[in-house]
């Protein structure tokens, strides 16, 4: 099987799972994890994700050293953007069961200002991504990190229930 097939085949995992519970209504977990722990996930995620970019973009040793050094410095900006978004989903949990009006539109505010500041981080980047790479390796790139990311927000946003009326 070829890498294509086999990144593919998890994230359709990934997402077959994350769809199957998107509309629980149970409430977040009164325990949840600790700042420790979300941060060795994250740092297990970008790994993946680097692994899977790596493995399908086929870099020349000389497009690495040039892309790699890029692409962390872009992952360093988007850390500081999902932790915006790790703090809005805390605070949703901690209001959950008691959630005012107010609360959910800043909830909804904040995530829609979040998702607005990745596009725009993203694309600052594709000129820069792009002055280093041919365009179809560029595209490539962004296609493959787009898709981990809808990947990741489909599963993260399956274990958040829905605010009740």
């Amino acid at each position: 099987m070829n890498k294509k097939a086999i990144v593919t085949g998890i994230l359709a995992g990934i997402a077959f799972v994350a769809v199957n519970g998107a509309y629980a209504q149970s409430p977040p977990p009164t325990q949840g994890l600790s700042d420790e722990e979300i941060n060795l996930l994250r740092k297990d995620i970008r790994s993946m994700k680097k692994q899977i970019i790596a493995a399908n973009l086929n870099l020349t040793d000389t497009e690495a050293q040039k892309f790699w050094p890029i692409y962390d410095q872009y992952m360093g900006e988007m850390a500081k953007i999902v932790d915006k978004k790790l703090d809005l989903l805390k605070e949703y949990a901690a209001n959950y069961d008691s959630i005012t009006d107010d609360q959910a539109d800043a909830y909804i505010k904040g995530r829609a200002a979040v998702e607005e500041a990745v596009l725009q981080l993203r694309l600052k980047y594709i000129p820069v991504f792009r002055k280093l790479l041919t365009g179809k390796t560029a595209a490539r790139f962004a296609q493959i990190e787009w898709r981990l990311g809808l990947a990741l927000d489909v599963q993260l946003n399956a274990e958040i229930p829905i605010i009740e009326p």
